[in-house]
């Protein structure tokens, strides 16, 4: 059937759609009720098939957008996000490209064209691993608590726009009557958070394959241009950071090139949905439609967009004017975690042609926002020059929970578990309340205040109720942390320890050990449940938990691990189990938050001043330490990542409430150290998550964040073991950091990267006990006892071998026991093979 198509002169002619006065960048997709996860771990374990993972996948996906038409953003303008995945965003661009490693190249079927395509069950492999082959490593997504897969790229790698699934789920929501705006990550940061494949030669990048990548993101724009899209946009969020080894000069030269060929060389689509939606024989849109798009909203979220004094010079990163020197319709930046940006006399060059988006509502918090203030920064920005501003989210809503509404409010005073004070109903915005705070800021753009009025009015009573409430402020706290003095933040030195601590402990080379937690099977989730709800007595809780610490202690010493754990069944998640027991924290029931792919947390709410009413860990290790004769380890979570995993008040720095919850921790500890208790482990897997993406700002945070957990832990005597645990981040720039922690043995992620981490902390001098994970818990699969082997190998022969320990990645919370158990007998086993090879 012929079909008409546009001409070169009336493409160019049209004006391009206008972009909302409101949108949001993102929004959460596991579900309200974490249906997504479920549905994607019942497709793993062979429970549900693949058609009826896409059907509820589809539910989810319409049931959203429905959502927020009703919370007040257009269906019909593309101020709603499409920004579904089934796992990571990041993994979605590497499927759609067919970019995946080599040694997945067998799960890559038959596309439309004869390139590779993975299907769901090939997605998720390259997730989670299988057999002998590797997932990808994981590592956390800016300064945020989600983490994401990095992709491989080698000089060989396919590349090829494969994958039309962001296509299928536009004209799904379309045919639903509502048009959405798809959210891609973009090209530049997809291939600058990448890793070079393992095969590529010295001095390669992956940003080497930006053209093919670019020619392989401007097939997806021209789909996306047939099927009627007005928008997409583009996540560049590599622009306000400089914590990558890619000097800002190659990142703006590369987001320059990519912006020439997606901006320039194609065409912005005059009227959405006029081109022809059937190809031609040859697969490609006919005629010159097949150089039309989209218009392009690039988005900058986490970090200031335009340069700051300390970075002008050679590698100064003006971002704002970079992006504004392209054809890009509209650039979105984030004024949460940046500052309004300034401009020279006459203003940002190519600004005046461009939509400029401003992320004033936090997509990164859960507190209610000031809408008269926010609204000065809207108009603040109105004096750059832009064509057009309207108001948006700071980031994806992602980050925070679904709705305050889903939560369960006590009457005053009565709060308790997840029944939360009625105070905080009117100091939250979860994702729902944040996109009608959106919505409101939009009609006062197109209205004028009076129109918004009462909202602008309930939002200022809701902080100043906050600012005063009983709790926020507790003298005796403040008076404490006024008092501090140097001699709390240090220990005597680490070689007396170390001696005090050899004589105590008598630990053999190559100690074995593992993170903390075990996996926590049905029966123990059912009784904690039981217990919550009130239908399980104290006593009989107690019994079960004994039981279960009883048998994870007999199955320790049957595996043979030297120093042992009590299992953590007491503990939903290692953030909010603490937060239950310290006064200054609130805990939601349906506040739930994506971690990375299924796993998903609900962070609790720091909302005052930080005290521990009571002990809270000491009676499971004590109980724990009567069934052996072993080393147990006392467990803790360390104060900077309570912080990270928790949302906290913004009223204060970050570095005062650190030091409230280290002091916290201070009594806990010595409430251990007083119960017998040899070796206590503080884990501090955030210390890197929350690392400021400026480098200028990092020093400030390394010392608060480094000083709260030497407060936490220094009031130890010599003879007391101190552990610290990191995971999920690239460590390499922490360092320095990890060394000033000062802990006695520290154990890292290091099994993905094959040891990375080691040479690196020999190059830094580390002389402490180390124990670089062997064992990636992560992934489902089993590790040899010959890899594991190789990987302790690896790690003796760049470190010294007197201070090595024998781990595993993380805990073992999430995995299941016909898992595990090999798999540590494997650990168990390398570390005997390797200890033999040392006494020779």
């Amino acid at each position: 059937m012929a079909t008409s198509v546009p001409s070169p002169t009336q493409i160019q002619a049209a004006s391009r759609a206008d972009l909302p006065v409101g949108i949001v960048l993102g929004y959460p997709r596991i579900g309200r009720r974490r249906e997504l996860k479920k549905a994607v771990e019942a497709f793993w374990a062979g429970r549900t098939s693949a058609d009826e993972l896409e059907a509820t996948a589809r539910e989810l996906r319409l049931a959203t957008v429905r959502r927020l038409v009703e919370l007040g953003l257009g269906a019909d303008d593309a101020s709603v996000p499409g920004s579904f995945s089934f796992y990571d965003q990041v993994l979605d661009v590497a499927a759609s490209l067919g970019a995946v490693p080599s040694r997945f190249a067998s799960l890559l079927g038959t596309g439309q064209d004869g390139t590779g395509r993975l299907d769901l069950a090939g997605y998720f492999t390259v997730a989670r691993g299988q057999g002998d082959d590797a997932p990808l490593e994981m590592t956390k997504w800016f300064d945020t608590n989600y983490h994401y897969l990095v992709p491989e790229i080698g000089p060989d790698t396919p590349i090829r726009f494969v994958d039309d699934r962001v296509v299928r789920e536009f004209v799904e929501a379309k045919e639903a009557g509502v048009v959405t705006r798809p959210v891609v990550v973009g090209p530049v940061t997809f291939l600058a958070l990448s890793k070079a494949a393992d095969d590529a030669p010295a001095g390669y990048s992956p940003l080497d394959r930006l053209d093919d990548v670019v020619a392989a993101y401007a097939d997806l724009l021209r789909a996306l241009a047939a099927a009627g899209a007005p928008w997409v946009q583009l996540d560049e969020p590599i622009l306000v950071t400089d914590s990558v080894d890619v000097p800002f000069t190659e990142l703006a030269a590369a987001v320059e090139s990519a912006y020439r060929t997606l901006a320039t060389d194609l065409r912005p689509v005059p009227n959405p949905g006029s081109l022809p939606t059937e190809t031609s024989g040859s697969g490609e849109i006919p005629g010159s439609a097949k150089d039309a798009r989209p218009a392009i909203l690039v988005a900058t979220p986490f970090g200031g967009l335009q340069a700051r004094p300390e970075t002008d010079g050679d590698d100064a990163r003006d971002g704002l004017a970079l992006l504004a020197g392209t054809d890009v319709e509209a650039i979105a930046i984030d004024l949460v975690k940046g500052a309004v940006p300034t401009a020279a006399d006459g203003g940002v060059p190519g600004l005046a042609s461009k939509t400029l988006v401003t992320g004033v509502i936090d997509g990164h918090n859960v507190w209610r926002a000031d809408l008269a203030a926010k609204l000065e920064v809207v108009e603040a920005v109105e004096g750059l020059g832009a064509g057009a501003v309207v108001v948006g989210t700071s980031t994806s809503l992602l980050h925070v929970p679904h709705d305050v509404e889903d939560e369960t409010f006590a009457e005053a005073g009565t709060a308790s578990g997840t029944t939360l004070d009625p105070r905080l109903r009117d100091w939250l915005a979860f994702a729902d309340q944040k996109v009608g705070e959106v919505a409101t800021l939009a009609r006062a753009l197109t209205e004028g205040r009076d129109a918004v009025a009462a909202e602008i009015e309930a939002s200022r009573a809701a902080v100043a109720s906050r600012v005063a409430a009983t709790g926020v402020v507790v003298p005796a706290v403040r008076e404490r942390a006024a008092a501090l003095t140097e001699a709390d933040f240090a220990r005597g030195a680490y070689a007396e320890r170390a001696a005090a601590q050899q004589e105590r402990l008598n630990l053999p080379p190559l100690p074995t050990t593992t993170i903390g937690s075990f996996p926590q099977t049905p029966e123990i989730r059912r009784a904690r449940a039981l217990w919550t709800k009130g239908e399980l007595a104290d006593a009989d809780y107690t019994t079960a938990m004994r039981e279960e610490i009883a048998r994870v202690v007999a199955l320790q010493e049957e595996l043979g691990l030297d120093v042992l754990v009590h299992g953590e069944p007491e503990r939903n998640d290692m953030v909010q189990y603490f937060a239950e027991h310290l006064d200054g924290f609130a805990v939601t029931a349906n506040g739930w938050v994506q971690s990375y792919g299924s796993r998903c947390v609900r962070p609790p709410i720091l909302w005052g001043d930080v005290t521990r009413p009571a002990p809270i860990t000491v009676e499971w290790s004590s109980y724990t330490a009567s069934l052996t004769e072993k080393p147990v380890k006392g467990m803790l979570t360390g104060p900077v990542t309570i912080l990270a995993w928790s949302f906290v008040r913004d009223d204060q720095p970050l570095g005062d409430t650190a030091n409230q919850v280290g002091l916290a921790l201070r009594d806990e500890i010595a409430d251990l150290e007083a119960a017998g208790i040899g070796i206590v482990q503080v884990d501090e897997p955030a210390l890197r998550e929350l690392l400021p993406l400026r480098k200028a700002d990092q020093p400030a945070y390394l010392d608060w964040s480094v000083g709260s957990f030497r407060l936490a832990t220094s009031g130890v005597e010599a003879a007391t073991q101190i552990h610290t645990h990191l995971c999920y981040s690239e460590f390499g720039e922490v360092i320095g950091a990890i060394d000033g922690l000062d802990a006695d043995v520290t154990s890292v992620e290091a099994a993905r990267s094959r040891m990375e981490i080691v040479p690196e902390l020999r190059d830094a001098g580390y002389a402490r006990g180390i124990g670089p994970g062997v064992y990636d818990i992560h992934s489902p699969r089993v590790p040899s006892a010959e890899e594991v082997t190789e990987l302790l190998e690896l790690a003796v022969k760049s470190i010294d071998p007197t201070v090595v320990w024998v781990n595993p990645d993380c805990g073992l919370k999430t995995r299941r026991y016909e898992e595990t158990v090999p798999s540590l007998e494997h650990l168990v086993a390398a570390a005997l093979a390797v200890r033999a090879t040392l006494a020779q």
